[in-house]
């Protein structure tokens, strides 16, 4: 199942977070974008968002993945105590290629995804070609008025770090 996932993180060593992620899909991952800092949606005070997004085959189903990301949530000691407040680690199921969903414990595509740059614009770096909702998610960023996302420099100092992973076959 190919899916693509959009990670977040503005607490404790973010990118340290968003690498947990990269790593735990490794043997699935076909592209990892680049990171991202984004401010905070939903008028929080708070730190500033580092996100990326992850292109992923995986032999999961669409619950199985569920788990996993929530799992991965939990490692990271992930709490869910303000609605769109400061966390450790987020990660969101974004779009499954040829599956929706709308149940209370999963909605696909990610409800909120075409208004949100910081989705939008990883995704698009990682997959040109993607579609949401039967539409070009390049059109759709394009529509979307300016939310400050800004693209961030490698890491120079980590040549291992695995957020900085390159296409795979």
């Amino acid at each position: 199942m190919r899916a693509v996932l959009s990670t977040g993180s503005n607490m404790e060593d973010s990118r340290a977070h968003l690498a947990a992620v990269v790593r735990a899909f490794e043997p699935h991952l076909i592209r990892a974008s680049s990171i991202y800092a984004t401010a905070p949606w939903g008028g929080v005070d708070q730190p500033d968002f580092l996100n990326q997004a992850l292109l992923i085959d995986v032999p999961l189903t669409p619950h199985e993945l569920l788990n996993t990301c929530q799992q991965l949530e939990r490692e990271a000691n992930r709490v869910r105590d303000v609605r769109w407040g400061p966390r450790t680690l987020d990660v969101d199921i974004v779009h499954i290629d040829g599956y929706t969903a709308d149940d209370p414990e999963l909605t696909v595509p990610h409800p909120r995804a075409h208004q949100r740059e910081f989705v939008l614009r990883p995704w698009l770096e990682i997959d040109p070609d993607a579609q949401l909702n039967g539409q070009p998610v390049r059109e759709i960023l394009h529509n979307l008025e300016p939310q400050g996302v800004r693209q961030l420099p490698a890491e120079a100092s980590d040549p291992a770090d695995p957020t900085q992973s390159e296409a795979r076959p």
